[in-house]
């Protein structure tokens, strides 16, 4: 049911395909409510408006998505069994077919359901792995029905057959930075590095080698990127620099701390001191080094303003020495900071500027990534 929202909500036209048994467990109404579609059940249901239409849906789709996949399912596809409407549909497919298993016990551990799952991807069927953790019947293991995130990351993955980052190394900041204060205290800010996470995620999905260099958030990377976890902006810098020597692409999506504590305190300051006044320094010009020591990649910075963002952006672009500069209203409600949805503008620095209208953050991720090349094949940039 949250797999179908948030399919939704990205744009997607799904139809629902029940087996009986999956009816034992949520009703067809909810299903035909929250698509706006008909829930096809019945393969041989005589009075059912698409009773004969598993050949033509299955030729249509773009993607089936079977979630969750169960050891019986598996094994029935892997065979090509098709003795219901979602396993005749699965045989008829002609998109991307992506499984994601659930299930009890140590059931996917068992040769027989690996089997199963072994021939499917030699097929080119995505499996995507469950999760390990507490499962329904009081067991711990490997068989929770994975979080929605990586489903449709895989989905997306399946669906993006261009590879037009293929030999392009990305390296992409994302997430907050903290200065420490004291050992328990810090000084950041409200980024939660949604925006660079999915940036990572759209060019692995085209092709690229990715490093993600990222404060701390609360989200899993990219599976397929290199993850390197940071705390300061020091730290940010020093992994930057360690990692920039063959990217072709330079991505700054995080939010770096302008300033940091001239001294932290070894001990932590207690709360009834009658006031704390910390001496503040800048911070390193973490955006403005990769343009001095690796002039060969093609540089995005991002500027998250509160007003004049064009102003401001152009200001950025020049002050940086940067290709294109991403900008967006952070004092607007829904998009920007901890949001799921974006609204840019892309400033570059051969004179245009494009908005991109609100959208999920991994479709202007896209968006941003489509206007980089077009950037560099215009042949007005320089090539690494």
């Amino acid at each position: 049911m949250y797999l179908l929202r948030e399919l939704i909500r990205l744009g997607a036209r799904v139809t629902v395909c029940m087996t009986e048994h999956a009816g034992h467990f949520i009703g067809v109404l909810t299903f035909r409510t929250l698509s706006g579609r008909p829930v096809l059940t019945d393969l041989f249901d005589p009075h059912g408006d698409h009773a004969v239409e598993h050949v033509a849906l299955a030729e249509r789709a773009d993607a089936v998505i079977v979630a969750p996949a169960t050891a019986n399912l598996l094994a029935k596809a892997a065979a090509g069994v098709a003795d219901d409407f979602l396993t005749t549909v699965l045989l008829a497919a002609r998109g991307a077919v992506l499984m994601v298993p659930a299930m009890d016990g140590g059931m996917w551990d068992h040769a027989a359901v690996q089997a199963s799952v072994r021939t499917l991807r030699e097929r080119g069927v995505v499996v995507v792995e469950p999760d390990t953790g507490d499962l329904a019947s009081g067991l711990s293991g490997q068989g929770r029905l994975p979080e929605i995130e990586p489903i449709v990351e895989a989905l997306r993955r399946a669906l993006t057959r261009v590879k037009d980052l293929a030999g392009d190394r990305v390296l992409v900041t994302a997430g907050p930075t903290r200065e420490p204060i004291d050992p328990v205290r810090y000084i950041s800010n409200r980024s939660s590095g949604k925006m660079g996470y999915s940036l990572a995620a759209a060019a692995l999905r085209r092709g690229a080698a990715v490093t993600l260099v990222s404060g701390p958030t609360a989200i899993a990377p990219p599976a397929g990127s290199t993850f390197v976890p940071v705390q300061s902006a020091e730290e940010m810098r020093e992994a930057v620099l360690h990692h920039l020597g063959t990217a072709t692409i330079v991505i700054k999506a995080a939010a770096v701390a302008d300033y940091r504590l001239r001294e932290t305190a070894a001990l932590k300051i207690k709360s009834k001191q009658s006031s704390l006044s910390p001496e503040l320094t800048p911070k390193p010009d973490i955006p403005k080094e990769p343009a001095d020591r690796r002039p060969a990649a093609f540089l995005v910075g991002f500027a998250a303003e509160t007003h004049e963002v064009a102003a401001q952006a152009a200001a950025k672009l020049r002050a940086k020495g940067v290709d294109l500069v991403v900008a967006n209203d952070v004092s607007r409600a829904g998009i920007g900071f901890d949001a799921d949805d974006n609204e840019v503008l892309l400033v570059d620095r051969w004179g245009e500027s494009r908005a991109l209208p609100r959208g999920p953050k991994p479709a202007i991720a896209d968006a941003i990534l489509d206007r980089v090349i077009a950037l560099r094949e215009s042949a007005r940039v320089r090539t690494p």
